[in-house]
Formats: structure tokens, C-alpha cells, sequence
């Protein structure tokens, strides 16, 4: 991608009325607007308290103004931040000043992005700072700031270059094939390209738990009508967030809550109860539920421990392939004990929504799912595109395995190679394009 030369400016803290707001200014042309808007500009790293002044010498606002010199600054611009207060009013006539004066709006992500084109972030470590700011959990938080501190990126790197060094020696193998030692076949490659494996493996644990971290678990509550599905969504949201009377098909369209389950991003849906109508409404109410089941990471099914299993629950679990745990509501009224069973077709767990008696059981048992169990929380925040990569990774480093054992292929083998070692990295922006870069940054805020 190529570095845009404009100076750019944009309010770097939340829209609205506030004590403080910061504005933003990274580029060439930083001395010359600072000069103009301050009357001189502050020394480098040292806040100076000044009057920020329109055209006409009046004072828009008054406020700290910082000034970071190039190369030395968060982007490798020349960057300055004026703190003034949190008024918007105050802000838009701050901003139409900069604008005046040669700079243009950000665009979202295009501090970080500058940083990443002029090496001040590897790519993992500036889509760490969306994460940090989105985290939706303090697991998740203290895991993105993990990442920015390049946990993450250090560990894609050190399996990048021993791939590095494994793809040399093997095209070594295939440069010289008239030596007398047989380096494709005398172990050695094999070896290291099996460690790798291992170490890939290990690096896809690590990255898909940190995923889940970040975007959470999506939950689908299914079950009969009058079974407690809005019931259990209260219970692990802690507030009343769905309507719960004795009446069967309270719950006619599609109800969504974001939970943070004990550092879990829980996204649970409640849906209509399944079964046969006639009501139009309801109807659409199981044809929405219906849809909401094929979207999901994991299905709830909720049922009155009383009755068990009825036929509609039969042909869900018939019809699916998501992992279902059968939640037996209702052991309040059934006598039954709390706990989970673990068979092997599907996990059941014994509950009252009610009184909550059963509850942690299905919490640890969603923590487990998610693979997030345990005391220790994921070493760092992952996203999509990380899984991706890697996916495609571990699969090169497979058919490059196959290709040695079984066809004996050095040229095979050495493909193979360079596509995980690209496919590495993309993850750290050492292999990118402007469709990828401008897909990551395009999702930052405004400011960033």
C-alpha cells in the first residue's frame, strides 16, 4: 500500500460532552499548522499550556498542546495532540481550523496504519489496539495488551523463521543433488519439518482460544415453548432481559443479549419455542429460531426435566450438526440433582433457572467449550484472518510432509514451504496487499 503524504486530523477520544477531548495530527505539515494555531510550536515531548486560535487570532479553546518530532512518534510522522475540552461544538471549530489550515479527516484506522507503513507496528500488534478497545471482558482486554506487547506477533515470527531455515536447507537438498549424502532422505528434514508441525499445532491452540476470547461464543437457547429458555437467558444475564410467564410461546421473535460470563463474551439468543402452529406469528417466530440454529457456535436445548426429550427435540438433534448441550430444566419441581453428565452423544446438564441451582456447572461447562477453562487465561487476542493463516499454514505444512514421505519431492516439498511461510506471514505484514490492509484498518475507529 502506498503512504499517503496528506497531514491528517481527527478527534482521537469519544464523540459528546466530556472534561477532556484530544484531537490528533500526524504528518508532514504538523510544524507549519502548529505554528499558525499556537503562535509557536511547543518543545518536543513537553506539554505547554496554550491558546488554540482561529484566523482572525480569537481563541477557539485553550488547552495542552504535545508535539511528537518524526521519527519519534506513535505513526513516524511528525504527530500533535491538543487537549482542549470536551465540548463538540468546541471540537468541530477546532477541527474546521485544522482543516483550514492543510490537513484533512482521518480516515478510520489511519494513525495505525501509518505506523504499521512506517515500521512503528507489525500488522498483529496495531490490530491489537482495535482489540484492546473493543474488548468486551477484562480477560479479553489484559489478553489484547498481551498482543500489543507482541506476544503474538514474537511467537509467528520465531516459527517463521525456522520455516525460513528449514526452506533453505531443503532447496540446498534440491541445489545440489550429486552430493554424496542424500539430505532428503537422511532424516534431518523430516525431523525439523515434524517439529514444525507440533509447534504450528501449538500456535493454532493458542490463537483459536484467543479468538474466542475476543469475538465470545455464540449461543442459540432452543427447546419446546414453556420449557424456560427466557428464564435461563435471565438467570446468566443477572437481570430481567426477556418476559417469563406460565403462558407456553411468550417469546415470539428473536431476543439477543451480550453477556460476560466470568470473562467468556457470551452472545446467547432466545428464540421462539419449536413447534407446530397455525399462528402466523409464531410461526415466523420458529422459522426465525430455525435460523438462528445454523448460525450458531453451540445450541442450548432447554428441556422440562419433568417430561425429557419430546419429538421436536428428537429431530433438532436428528437434524443438526452443532454441538447441543440438553439443558433438564426445572429439577426444582422434578427432584432430580444438579450436575452435568457427560454420555457419548451429547452433554446434559441438570438446572433450575429459577433458583439458579446447577448454574456454575453450565458455566464452567461453556468456559470448557470455548476452551477457556482452566486459571490460565489465553496468552494473547486473536482474530479470524490469524486462524485463517494459520489453517492454511498447518495444511501446506501437511501436503509438504506427503510430498516428502510418500513422493520423495524436494521441489514439492520446497512449494509447500513457501506457501506457509507466506501464509505466516500475513499474520505480521510481512506478506501483504492493499485489500487486506485496507479491510483491518477500514474496521478501526475514527482517531486510531
Amino acid at each position: 500500500m502506498s503512504q499517503d503524504t496528506d497531514t491528517v486530523a481527527a478527534l482521537a477520544t469519544p464523540p459528546g460532552r466530556g472534561g477532556v477531548a484530544v484531537i490528533r495530527v500526524s504528518g508532514a505539515r504538523v510544524p507549519a499548522i502548529g505554528a499558525a494555531l499556537l503562535g509557536a510550536m511547543p518543545a518536543p515531548r513537553q506539554a505547554a499550556l496554550r491558546a488554540f486560535r482561529a484566523a482572525d487570532g480569537t481563541a477557539i479553546d485553550r488547552g495542552i498542546a504535545l508535539y511528537f518530532p518524526a521519527p519519534a512518534s506513535f505513526t513516524g510522522e511528525h504527530v500533535l495532540e491538543l487537549h482542549g475540552h470536551g465540548s463538540p461544538m468546541l471540537c468541530d471549530m477546532l477541527l474546521a481550523r485544522l482543516l483550514q489550515l492543510g490537513a484533512r479527516m482521518a480516515r478510520p484506522g489511519e494513525f495505525s496504519q501509518r505506523a504499521f507503513l512506517n515500521d512503528k507496528l507489525g500488522l498483529a500488534e496495531a490490530e491489537a489496539i482495535a482489540d484492546a478497545i473493543d474488548a468486551g471482558s477484562h480477560a479479553a482486554a489484559r489478553a489484547a495488551v498481551r498482543s500489543l506487547e507482541g506476544r503474538f506477533a514474537e511467537q509467528v515470527r520465531t516459527l517463521a523463521a525456522a520455516l525460513l531455515e528449514l526452506r533453505v536447507y531443503t532447496e540446498a537438498a534440491i541445489d545440489f543433488p550429486d552430493e554424496e549424502v542424500d539430505f532428503l532422505g537422511d532424516g534431518e528434514i523430516r525431523a525439523r519439518l515434524d517439529a514444525l508441525r507440533e509447534q504450528l499445532q501449538q500456535l493454532q491452540h493458542q490463537a483459536t482460544r484467543g479468538a474466542r476470547l475476543r469475538d465470545g461464543l455464540s449461543v442459540v437457547l432452543a427447546g419446546a415453548p414453556n420449557v424456560g429458555k427466557s428464564s435461563l437467558l435471565n438467570r446468566l444475564a443477572s437481570r430481567e432481559t426477556a418476559i417469563v410467564t406460565s403462558v407456553a410461546g411468550t417469546t415470539r421473535d428473536v431476543l439477543r443479549e451480550r453477556i460476560d460470563l466470568d470473562g467468556l463474551p457470551l452472545h446467547v439468543v432466545d428464540t421462539a419455542g419449536l413447534r407446530d402452529t397455525d399462528d402466523p406469528v409464531e410461526w415466523e417466530g420458529v422459522r426465525r429460531a430455525r435460523q438462528e440454529l445454523g448460525r450458531a457456535d453451540h445450541v442450548l436445548l432447554v428441556v422440562d426435566d419433568r417430561c425429557g426429550l419430546q419429538a421436536q427435540d428428537r429431530r433438532l438433534l436428528a437434524d443438526t450438526d452443532l454441538t447441543v448441550t440438553i439443558i433438564h430444566n426445572k429439577i426444582d419441581l422434578s427432584g432430580a440433582q444438579a450436575g452435568i453428565e457427560h454420555t457419548d452423544a451429547h452433554v446434559r446438564v441438570r438446572l433450575s433457572a429459577t433458583s439458579g441451582t446447577g448454574i456454575e456447572d453450565l458455566i464452567a461447562h461453556l468456559h470448557n467449550s470455548a476452551g477457556l477453562s482452566g486459571a490460565a487465561e489465553p496468552d494473547f487476542i486473536a482474530r479470524r484472518r490469524h486462524l485463517d493463516a494459520l489453517d492454511r499454514a498447518a495444511r501446506a505444512l501437511q501436503r509438504g510432509h506427503q510430498r516428502l514421505v510418500e513422493d520423495h519431492a524436494g521441489e514439492l516439498l520446497a512449494e509447500e514451504l513457501r506457501q506457509a511461510h507466506d501464509a505466516l506471514g500475513e499474520i505480521t505484514g510481512a506478506v501483504t496487499s492493499d485489500d487486506l490492509l485496507g479491510a483491518i484498518f477500514s474496521s478501526f475507529c475514527i482517531g486510531k
